[in-house]
């Protein structure tokens, strides 16, 4: 019993061998990775099942817009994973409490914003974007209700991400498995039982995520030994918020440009029609499958490098950079050739439509290579992060989504139309994406190998 309680308690990662301490914390993030792409899957499937294809685009074309309006909150979050891992490294109980007691109250005013914003400019956005008539009024009752709920999406990302920062993954895998499990019914019990159609399925999220997060802060509040969470801690105090949002902004502005690019190729995706505007749904959806190993290896490399830093262990930070991009990579290989022998299947799961499961594998052919340079780029833009440099990331961000990924699509589409393709073919959405990951691998590895980083660690500001 013991044991079983030692997996829900904060883990150093400043002691041990480096690449169990990775894997012992990547493993819970893996699977709660998977359980988050389920949650997100899951409206799919249902809504292409019972509501049909144009339901699968409407829910899809909504997507661009969820990660724009979300960029203030994602910066908070990953500013808030930093700190907190530099300051457990450090064993500093009063900047840790007040880190996450700042983190607790700036998500609070984040989440008001987005409120009162989303709903009202998001007919406007779905019209700047062309999103076809036949789908807009779903797109716009789905982004609604999901921005008046987004309080419970941001809780829950913060405090994991709060929780992930001082080591314990296990209880953020669980709280989100009991949230992915309740979307599901409510999926189920909303659309194909109560006939809400699209609007349904934001409900449905909404509900799962505001449990999730309650059960988080619950977690938090019980765990004094690590840090204090009182009124005092709350107040938002200048230092630390402008330390958070110093950290954090470089992110929430590398999530701004994913975001943006998104928007942009979602406008010339929605001039291929309806079909291709689903395929992406499917493709995206799928590729949230290969991309689960990199992102969980980012993260847990944040983590690890950000408790090292903040323990002044850079030697540990080099040996744990090595092992983590070793397992990235070799994870990230594996998965993606599964998925190219057995892709069909999974886009069977969404669609019966012959034609749309054909497109949507020769889409997802096009990307497979990038997933491996994905596993680089993020695993290694994951310990700069976690040692404070945040900056570098995202200027590599900028360069292979704005200078690189929309002008590539825009100029292959423009030279590849024809009377079967008035507005371009459609791999030219595909085709720049992969060659932003593979320029964006070979840029992160220049970058982290000049060491900049080493330099941007809280603990050796003060």
């Amino acid at each position: 019993m013991g044991k079983f309680r030692e997996l829900f308690t904060p883990r150093d990662m400043t002691e041990g061998t480096p690449w169990k301490r990775i894997v012992e914390f990547a493993i819970p993030m893996l699977l709660g990775n998977i359980a988050q792409q389920f949650y997100n899957t899951a409206d799919s499937i249902i809504v292409g099942k019972y509501i049909g294809d144009n339901a699968l685009a409407a829910v899809g074309s909504a997507g661009p817009i969820l990660n724009l309006l979300m960029v203030l909150f994602i910066g908070i979050s990953t500013g808030a994973g930093i700190m907190v891992a530099q300051y457990f490294g450090a064993k500093d109980r009063e900047k840790l409490s007040r880190s996450i007691g700042v983190c607790i109250t700036l998500t609070a005013m984040a989440s008001v914003f987005i409120m009162a914003v989303g709903p009202l400019i998001a007919r406007p956005l779905l019209t700047l974007l062309n999103t076809p008539e036949s789908i807009i009024d779903w797109c716009q009752g789905y982004l609604t209700i999901f921005f008046i709920g987004i309080a419970g999406f941001n809780y829950y990302n913060i405090l994991s991400g709060i929780l992930r920062g001082l080591g314990d993954s296990v209880s953020a895998l669980v709280f989100l498995l009991v949230s992915t499990l309740l979307n599901v019914i409510l999926d189920i019990w909303f659309v194909a039982g109560f006939k809400m159609g699209v609007p349904g399925v934001a409900l449905a999220t909404v509900i799962a995520q505001g449990v999730s997060a309650v059960l988080c802060m619950v977690k938090l509040m019980k765990m004094r030994d690590t840090f204090d969470l009182s009124m005092e801690m709350l107040r938002p105090v200048k230092e630390y918020s402008l330390r958070l949002i110093k950290l954090g902004l470089p992110s929430g502005l590398t999530h701004a440009i994913f975001a943006l690019a998104m928007v942009a190729v979602q406008s010339l995706t929605n001039s291929f029609g309806e079909m291709v505007i689903a395929c992406n749904v499917i493709v995206m959806r799928v590729d949230g499958l290969a991309m689960m190993p990199n992102f969980t290896f980012g993260n847990a490399m944040t983590t690890f490098a950000g408790q090292n830093v903040g323990a002044r262990k850079i030697d540990r930070v080099d040996k744990g950079t090595g092992d983590g991009l070793k397992l990235a990579v070799g994870v990230s290989t594996v998965i993606t050739v599964i998925i190219l022998i057995f892709g069909k299947y999974l886009v069977r799961i969404f669609t019966d439509t012959s034609e749309l499961v054909d497109l949507s594998m020769h889409m997802m052919r096009i990307l497979a290579v990038g997933y491996i340079a994905m596993a680089v780029t993020q695993s290694l833009s994951g310990v700069m992060r976690g040692a404070g440099d945040t900056v570098t990331p995202m200027w590599i961000s900028l360069i292979t989504t704005i200078i690189l990924r929309v002008p590539i699509a825009y100029t292959i589409a423009y030279f590849t139309r024809s009377a079967a393709y008035p507005t371009g073919r459609p791999e030219s959405t595909y085709v720049s994406l992969l060659v932003s990951w593979v320029f964006g691998a070979i840029i992160t590895t220049i970058f982290f190998k000049k060491g900049k980083w080493r330099e941007k660690g809280l603990a050796n500001q003060e």
